[in-house]
């Protein structure tokens, strides 16, 4: 797969720019998933693995400098930009992640996770969860996801993402 990355990323580089804000390749689907590399007009690129429904979905994003960002979109939200929220997840009956000041934007949850081992604990967490659990910080019920099949496009997304930073899996290259 690495090498269809590879392509993909050289063919929405190639044609950033050209007609849409936004263009994107679907490199892996199973399940409900579907893992995404997406080019923007500016050139910049991004690796997404997304489970959705409609009117709702919650994507992990991949970049370049190998940040890593929660995306909570929903139709039925109308956030006024510059808002912030404390928020709560759960994945299946494992203790609760606090995610202070996510960013509200539009239809959107936004949280960038943290560069360190809570960061990495929290994708492998999702990786091996059932169902993850969107809470005000009160504890309150806001919306829940499939995680079914997310270990196999955590997998794919990590691999988009290391193509993106120029790092490879494969000690050889």
């Amino acid at each position: 797969m690495m090498g269809r990355i590879g392509l993909a990323i050289a063919l929405l580089a190639g044609s950033a720019g050209a007609v849409a804000a936004q263009q994107s390749e679907v490199l892996f689907s199973h399940k409900h998933w579907q893992v995404e590399i997406v080019g923007w007009d500016d050139g910049s690129l991004g690796c997404v693995a997304e489970v959705s429904a409609p009117g709702e979905s919650f994507s992990i994003w991949t970049f370049p400098d190998e940040s890593v960002q929660l995306q909570f979109y929903s139709t039925a939200w109308a956030f006024d930009d510059g808002t912030t929220a404390d928020l709560e997840v759960q994945i299946d009956r494992r203790a609760p992640w606090n995610l202070t000041n996510a960013e509200l934007y539009q239809n959107s949850v936004l949280f960038t996770l943290p560069d360190d081992s809570s960061g990495v604990n929290f994708i492998v967490e999702v990786a091996q969860g059932n169902r993850l659990f969107l809470r005000a910080d009160d504890g309150s019920d806001v919306q829940n996801y499939s995680l079914s099949g997310s270990r196999a496009s955590i997998d794919a997304l990590i691999e988009c993402g290391e193509v993106l930073s120029g790092k490879s899996a494969n000690p050889f290259k």
